[in-house]
């Protein structure tokens, strides 16, 4: 990492108080943080009232370090903001899942992923990510009619009843009756299609994997899984892993989808392919506990 004149390195810092793990005191305690390790924190971006910062506002500002204590919708912006900066991005977790910094880091918090960037040398990595139409996926996308659970996520995140209960309700009959989707591939899950489908980056390819219901309980309780964005616990077929994912809906229907959890237009086909993330970020998980970061360089 570079370094500025007193050796101290300097740091910008984006935080956005909606974010699930991002209060106020939580910012501040990460600040003193900061301070704490010896770090010089020049700007705090508060997202999305204030843009994400530009590689070029970094380098006036003789930045060393972008660090993003944010959920996984300002994570995707941030760091895709600054694609081509030599300078490096620090991912921490700020939001509900923080799969990126789970990724980077392990299920750790902020303050103990500063405090290995002291006493051990973190690295910098260029992980695999997902390339779309729409612009790059740096930890899943989500397609099919189970993406508008991501509504009554955000119900949940507003602390509204009155639409958690009608989204929910809404989300359960459009996951049983929405237009499903399939992957293309030979062999690669049910002919009729899926509520849900999600991709997840890897370094040996795109991890695949098919949602589904069989009842009304069955989705409820794939609707839990889906809003805590934890695809794991729901009923699932694994579709395998591919260098490239071509997805299609059936019906001809536009197809739901999520990036980042972020929703996008989507068309009835989509095709999503391995890249590798356009900017450095900050490793601090061991090498042995790590995703095979190191040869995510092959899919360039």
């Amino acid at each position: 990492m570079a370094r500025s004149h007193d050796n101290s390195p300097t740091v910008w810092l984006v935080c956005n108080a909606a974010s699930g793990g991002n209060d106020k005191d939580a910012v501040e305690a990460l600040k003193r943080a900061f301070a704490e390790a010896g770090f010089i924190l020049a700007r705090t971006t508060v997202f999305p009232s204030e843009a994400a910062p530009t590689p070029s506002q970094l380098d006036e500002g003789h930045v060393d370090l972008l660090a993003i204590f944010a959920g996984d919708g300002t994570m995707h912006a941030a760091v895709t903001a600054v694609f081509g900066w030599a300078g490096a991005v620090l991912p921490l977790p700020g939001g509900t899942m923080n799969m990126l910094s789970k990724r980077l880091h392990g299920d750790v918090t902020a303050a103990e992923i500063i405090a290995r960037l002291v006493r051990t040398p973190a690295r910098r990595v260029r992980p695999t990510v997902i390339r779309t139409r729409h612009g790059v996926g740096l930890t899943g996308v989500l397609a099919g009619p189970g993406a508008i659970w991501n509504e009554v996520r955000e119900a949940m995140r507003a602390a509204n009843i009155l639409d958690f209960v009608a989204t929910t309700r809404e989300a359960i009959q459009h996951s049983a009756n929405g237009p499903k989707v399939l992957c293309e591939q030979v062999d690669c899950g049910r002919r009729e299609g899926y509520a849900a489908i999600t991709v997840t980056p890897h370094e040996d390819g795109l991890e695949t994997n098919g949602y589904y219901a069989e009842s009304l309980g069955d989705y409820a309780g794939q609707g839990i899984a889906l809003i805590n964005r934890d695809f794991r616990n729901g009923p699932h077929d694994e579709l395998g892993r591919h260098r490239q994912v071509r997805l299609i809906c059936p019906e001809g229907e536009p197809m739901g989808l999520l990036i980042d959890g972020e929703p996008f237009d989507g068309r009835a086909r989509e095709v999503f392919e391995l890249a590798t993330c356009g900017v450095d970020l900050m490793m601090t998980k061991g090498s042995d506990e790590s995703d095979a970061m190191k040869g995510g360089a092959d899919a360039r």
